[in-house]
C-alpha cells in the first residue's frame, strides 16, 4: 500500500465505545486537523515526495519574520505546529488548501501515532527498566531497589555502553504502531483510535499510515 500524507492532531483524552455486541472498546480521542497545506514537494523538483502541513493557530507576536513570510507565501494564517509527511506518490494537494480527517482516513484503517511521552523525571531501574529488585528477606540491608552489578571485573575493566541504569525517564519522541481507527467524527474533526497514544491530554500527535500491517 502506498504511503500517503498524515495529519497533525491534538490528544483530547480517553473514553470508551460500546460495540453492537456490548463489547467495551477503550479509545483515545484525537482532534485531527484541519491542516493547512504549506508546501508541496515532488520527486522531480526536491528529490522526494512530501507535503508540509500546519495545524493550530499562532499569535503574530510569537511568529518570526521568516515564519510569517513562509505562511504568507502559502496564503494561510500562522500555524502553531508544522510537520512534513513523506509520501510514496506525488502529492495532489494544492498549497493553501485544507486537509481534514475524511480526506485521508477511514474507519478500520491502521495507523501509526507519534507523540512526546509524558516526562517522569529521574527514575530508578525498577520503574524505568522494569527490574525485579533484590530479595527483601532477612539479611538484606538498603539494597531493595538497586540494579545490581554493572561492572565486568578486570576485563575489560570498565562499564559497557548501554547498561540499563537510573536516569531521565519519558519526555521522548515515541511512536505506537499499528493502531486501529474505531470511529471518525468528520463534523468535529475527531478520530477515535483504539488503545492509548503517547503524551498527555492536549499534547500534539502525528497520525500517519501504518508502516507495519499485522
Amino acid at each position: 500500500m502506498a504511503k500517503s500524507a498524515g495529519l497533525i492532531g491534538r490528544k483530547i483524552g480517553m473514553t470508551q465505545i460500546f460495540s453492537e455486541d456490548g463489547t467495551v472498546n477503550p479509545v483515545t480521542v484525537i482532534e485531527a486537523g484541519p491542516c493547512s497545506v504549506l508546501m508541496v514537494k515532488t520527486n522531480d523538483k526536491d528529490g522526494y515526495n512530501a507535503v508540509q502541513l500546519g495545524f493550530g493557530s499562532r499569535k503574530d507576536k510569537h511568529t518570526t519574520k521568516a515564519q510569517a513570510g513562509h505562511f504568507a507565501k502559502a496564503g494561510v494564517a500562522p500555524a502553531r505546529e508544522v510537520k512534513e509527511f513523506r509520501m510514496d506518490l506525488e502529492p495532489t494537494f494544492e498549497v493553501g488548501s485544507s486537509i481534514t480527517t475524511e480526506d485521508l482516513f477511514k474507519e478500520g484503517q491502521r495507523v501509526d501515532v507519534t507523540g512526546t511521552s509524558k516526562g517522569r523525571g529521574f527514575a530508578g531501574v525498577m520503574k524505568r527498566h522494569n527490574f525485579a529488585g533484590f530479595i527483601s528477606s532477612h539479611g538484606t540491608h538498603e539494597f531493595f531497589r538497586h540494579g545490581g552489578s554493572i561492572g565486568c571485573s578486570l576485563t575489560p575493566g570498565r562499564v559497557a555502553k548501554g547498561i540499563k541504569m537510573p536516569g531521565h525517564m519519558g519526555n521522548a519522541r515515541t511512536t505506537i504502531q499499528n493502531l486501529s481507527i474505531t470511529k471518525i467524527d468528520s463534523e468535529r474533526n475527531l478520530i477515535y483510535i483504539r488503545g492509548g497514544v503517547p503524551g498527555p491530554n492536549g499534547g500534539v500527535v502525528y497520525i500517519s499510515d501504518a508502516v507495519k500491517l499485522s
